[in-house]
């Protein structure tokens, strides 16, 4: 009832048969099995550190640490075992062929984490090639979804020439060899010419990095010591001719607008420097109703209060806690989290006559809200965030190389400030200008652009993803309609 092509079942042409349907029902929990247990290690392995995150500063016991986290990882591998799944089913419909569907359902699947239940796309696997910067630039073309497929694509042509002999093998080998090669020609080109250094008008920034420990920073006792830190060293940077200064994630160890004396020193601070200060810090709106934000302020030269950025993708378990009713034993959790609310879009500042933009902690790992702010008109991209939660494990090394690929992407400067590390520059094409070290105080001063020239994913956004989406939706059409036709 099984034909084969290169050695890989596929359907055959006549109504299966109940028995036939029975052995493939068992072949797809095989291989959502399979799926799960790839999907498994790969986010075991890359988010290890929630465990500790969660003993430490939500108040669970070991155990609980680690259910939350075996959940959340088990949740996240559904989506690799999916994607596995779609792609048994082309191989099933189109025999040995059907594995170069793995990359489209491989995207695929990514897109859906990016978005369903909140979203939570940390470590694509597009960003493996973040650091392989003439490879990375595809990303300008076609999102860090566009170097997940190529990176999928090129398993795949291993594992399809693994299964098959002769004449096949030599062409899937020879063909994700040249697409390997063409696009690393390409990025090369692209890195040798780097045009977009010459863009836009410069202005010189400064990334504060005032390491202050977690359990310090509401500790009433080092209020006067932590704002103290952050002014000397923003007025040491501005000394070296920093016009925009940027202060980390919920920097300030009370909230802006609540604290009349500390929100003067910072005015005082730019009204004698001249600089552009943005700064992280809570905002409380007590009308109509109680809501409080995790916000980044723009405070202008002459000292008043400018923009106000809401952050809109909150950290689950971080900022709140999902499915709440559903896990009674995360109350701990709970009642250790600061309940924040939403903001709802991008704000742009106006740093003299140009705009930037800001993502507060992980909203940089969406590509389409860094989208949004550039279509709001962003000329500079910026990032603050918090890392001292994850001590000295890869998380902060994750975090900005992240990070970077959002330059590439929108062939803009992206400056990141961390309160603990890493704070640094990325270049349009994803060169680390400079960068700080973990757990140590730190200020970068560097010159960056304001640039307003598109890159083509800068145009089409997620395009390539969708596409993605809609081939798998007919792919899997096309395979349940042949089961069905006579």
């Amino acid at each position: 009832m099984v034909a084969s092509t290169c050695g890989v079942p596929r359907l055959p042409t006549n109504v299966p048969s109940p028995r036939f349907r029975a052995s493939r029902a068992v072949e797809f929990r095989r291989v959502l099995g399979l799926g799960f247990v790839v999907g498994g290690g790969y986010f075991a392995g890359t988010l290890y550190w929630l465990v500790d995150v969660v003993v430490v500063f939500g108040g669970l016991s070991g155990v609980i640490a680690w259910t939350v986290t075996g959940l959340l990882v088990a949740f996240l591998a559904s989506f690799p075992a999916l994607s596995l799944l779609g792609t048994a089913m082309a191989v099933m419909r189109w025999g040995g062929v059907g594995l170069f569907w793995a990359p489209v359902f491989w995207v695929s699947g990514e897109l859906a984490r990016t978005y369903l239940f909140g979203g939570f796309p940390w470590v694509l696997l597009g960003y493996t090639q973040a650091t392989v910067l003439p490879v990375a630039q595809l990303a300008s073309i076609g999102g860090v979804y566009s170097l997940s497929a190529l990176v999928a694509l090129v398993a795949t042509c291993l594992a399809y020439a693994a299964l098959v002999p002769g004449r096949p093998r030599i062409l899937a080998l020879s063909g994700g060899l040249a697409v390997v090669l063409v696009v690393t020609g390409w990025g090369w080109a692209r890195l040798e010419a780097s045009s977009r250094l010459g863009m836009g008008d410069p202005v010189v920034v400064a990334l504060v990095q005032g390491n202050v420990a977690q359990e310090d920073k509401w500790d009433p006792r080092m209020r006067g010591e932590i704002l103290t830190r952050y002014l000397e060293m923003s007025r040491a940077a501005t000394a070296r001719g920093a016009t925009l200064v940027v202060w980390p994630e919920s920097s300030t160890p009370f909230y802006f607008e609540e604290d009349r004396a500390g929100a003067e020193a910072i005015r005082e601070l730019a009204r004698t420097t001249g600089a552009h200060l943005l700064i992280g810090s809570d905002q409380v709106e007590r009308s109509p109703e109680y809501r409080l934000y995790n916000a980044a302020f723009h405070v202008r030269p002459d000292g008043e209060a400018g923009e106000v950025y809401r952050k809109i993708h909150l950290v689950p378990f971080g900022e709140y806690v999902p499915f709440q009713q559903l896990l009674p034993f995360v109350n701990p959790l709970v009642d250790s989290v600061s309940h924040f609310s939403p903001g709802t879009g991008p704000q742009t500042f106006r740093i003299g006559n140009r705009l930037a933009t800001t993502a507060i902690c992980y909203e940089v790992v969406y590509p389409a809200l860094i989208g949004q702010s550039v279509e709001a008109g962003s000329q500079l991209l910026t990032t603050i965030t918090n890392d001292a939660w994850y001590g000295h494990s890869s998380a902060p090394v994750q975090h900005f190389e992240q990070a970077a690929v959002r330059a590439i992407e929108q062939g803009r400067y992206l400056i990141r400030a961390a309160n603990t590390g890493i704070s640094g520059v990325v270049d349009p094409y994803g060169r680390i200008v400079r960068r700080s070290g973990l757990f140590v105080p730190e200020t970068i001063v560097e010159t960056v652009r304001f640039i307003d020239v598109p890159t083509v994913y800068g145009r089409v956004g997620d395009l390539f993803a969708y596409l993605c989406v809609l081939s798998s939706v007919v792919a899997i059409l096309a395979t349940a309609r042949d089961e069905e036709t006579p």
